[in-house]
């Protein structure tokens, strides 16, 4: 019979049948840098786990996944008696942009969703002293449902080989991106999925300070910004309880 080492447990949680990195953010960032697929689902995201075969997958293969989900923390450690720390995508960023390495030129390639989001993102790391240029942007397509690929953003890759590809798109849709630059990446970079963090930081959403973040408060400031944008996503996310209580550790069951 196989067992679940101590150290495993200390440091992961499989939770609806993916394995959450559960260490600190800055453990989670050395992992990252190491190469691979870094992701942040978010509960509305997590809720498609068994109807999003694509999502799915990119999750199981990730090589680390953040407790990023304030939500889906909050009811685990009520069910389990447990006390699974929360790693946000945006504690993330901030710890992964402290590396040296994001002041050199060409060491970071950044994937973003329009030309007004590239603009303020690309500003604010200007401002900060990062070394990153419009040339080390790529303005993603509209990508379909299912199956992601994307030939030319790999061909860019190829020839430019940057350290990090950091992807700031939607959930749901940069773990599939992420999955298929893993897949088709010679020697593939740390892949970090962070979606809208680089826009808190920027302005190119609402900023959310530090203190709400780390209270998982971050859902009410984006909802105040917006309501009819995010509360109905938020409202949603709630079918993350049900599935959670039934499911547990287990993968939900795929629904055709």
């Amino acid at each position: 019979m196989e067992t679940t080492s101590p150290a495993f447990e200390s440091t992961y949680r499989q939770i609806l049948g993916v394995s959450f990195f559960v260490g600190a953010a800055r453990q989670a960032v050395e992992a990252g840098c190491r190469g691979g697929l870094v992701v942040a689902p978010a509960a509305p995201a997590l809720v498609e786990l068994g109807r999003d075969g694509e999502y799915r997958r990119a999750l199981l293969e990730a090589d680390v996944v953040l407790t990023d989900s304030a939500f889906m923390v909050l009811l685990w450690n009520l069910m389990m008696g447990d006390r699974i720390r929360r790693v946000s995508g945006l504690e993330y960023l901030e710890v992964l942009l402290s590396r040296p390495e994001f002041r050199e030129p060409g060491a970071s390639f950044w994937v973003m969703p329009s030309v007004a989001s590239m603009e303020r993102n690309l500003a604010w790391l200007q401002s900060g002293g990062y070394a990153v240029r419009e040339e080390d942007c790529y303005l993603a397509p509209r990508y379909p449902g299912g199956q992601i690929a994307d030939g030319r953003l790999v061909e860019l890759l190829q020839r430019r080989r940057p350290q990090h590809i950091i992807i700031g798109l939607g959930g749901g849709v940069q773990e599939k991106l992420g999955l298929y630059l893993k897949a088709h990446c010679a020697a593939p970079p740390g892949i970090h999925c962070i979606g809208a963090a680089i826009g808190f930081l920027s302005g190119d959403q609402v900023r959310i300070p530090k203190w709400a973040d780390r209270s998982g408060l971050g859902w009410l400031f984006r909802c105040l910004s917006s309501p009819k944008r995010f509360v109905p996503r938020y409202l949603g996310a709630l079918r993350l309880a049900p599935v959670l209580w039934r499911y547990r550790s287990r993968m939900p069951d795929a629904v055709a």
